[in-house]
C-alpha cells in the first residue's frame, strides 16, 4: 500500500515501487519537474538527469536551475528521513523531529525515488525554508546520456536572503508599483532591478552543461 502524506496532495515512495523498477538505473534518465512550494504563479523548472545522480550533484544542479548563490544549508527529506552533507560532531543534524540526518554523499536520487509520480522535498536555507517539490514525471529507459538539461520553466527564482515568501511577495510588488514605499530601498539592497518573471533556458543549459555529472 502506498504511503501518503495527508499534509500534500502527492504521495511518497512506495516500498514496493523498488520491486517494479527492474530497470537499469544506470541507464535511465529522470523527467522531474521542479516547483517551489506556496508561491504563486509557480516558479518551476523541468529537467532531464541521470537516475543515478548523487544527491550533492542534485543540489548543484538545482542551485543553478533557480539561481541560488549556495550560501545556505540544505536538505533532501523523504518521509521521516533527511538526507543532507553530514559533520563529524553532528552540528548538521536536525533538532526538529527528524530522525539523524543521512549523508547526502552515499546516496543516489534513484535510490529514493523509482516510479512516476514519486517525489521528495528540497529544502534550501533553513531560515528562510525555500522549499522544492521534486516530482517524477517521466522514466526514460535506455538513455546512457550522463549530462542535465533543462526542457522548460517559468519565472525567476527568488532573491537570496529576501525574506522568505512574505519578503518574496512585499519584493514581487515593489518592483511593480513605482510608488511602493520600499521600493527605493529594496532597489538600493537589490543592486539591480528584479524581474520575477525572468526565465533564460538557454543560459541555463550553458551553466548546466558546464557540471560535470
Amino acid at each position: 500500500m502506498w504511503q501518503v502524506n495527508l499534509e500534500h496532495p502527492r504521495r511518497f515512495f512506495s516500498p514496493m515501487a523498488k520491486a517494479r523498477a527492474k530497470l537499469d538505473a544506470s541507464r535511465v534518465q529522470l523527467q522531474l519537474k521542479v516547483s517551489l512550494l506556496d508561491i504563486r504563479p509557480a516558479i518551476w523548472r523541468r529537467l532531464l538527469v541521470p537516475a543515478t545522480i548523487k544527491l550533492p550533484k542534485l543540489h548543484d544542479v538545482l542551485q543553478l536551475s533557480f539561481g541560488w548563490t549556495n550560501s545556505h544549508l540544505h536538505a533532501f527529506r523523504l518521509e521521516e528521513e533527511s538526507y543532507q552533507p553530514t559533520y563529524p560532531d553532528d552540528w548538521g543534524a536536525d533538532f526538529f523531529g527528524m530522525s539523524k540526518p543521512h549523508d547526502e554523499k552515499r546516496v543516489r536520487l534513484c535510490d529514493l525515488l523509482h516510479a512516476k509520480d514519486d517525489w521528495l522535498i528540497y529544502e534550501y536555507d533553513f531560515g528562510d525554508s525555500w522549499e522544492h517539490e521534486v516530482l517524477v514525471e517521466k522514466l526514460l529507459p535506455g538513455v546512457t546520456d550522463k549530462v542535465v538539461t533543462c526542457l522548460a520553466g517559468a519565472r525567476a527564482g527568488p532573491p537570496e536572503d529576501c525574506g522568505s515568501i512574505p519578503g518574496y511577495e512585499n519584493l514581487v510588488e515593489a518592483m511593480a508599483n513605482p510608488k511602493h514605499p520600499e521600493r527605493e530601498e529594496l532597489l538600493e539592497w537589490l543592486g539591480d532591478p528584479y524581474d520575477p518573471e525572468a526565465f533564460n533556458l538557454d543560459t541555463l543549459n550553458k551553466y548546466l552543461k558546464r557540471l560535470k555529472i
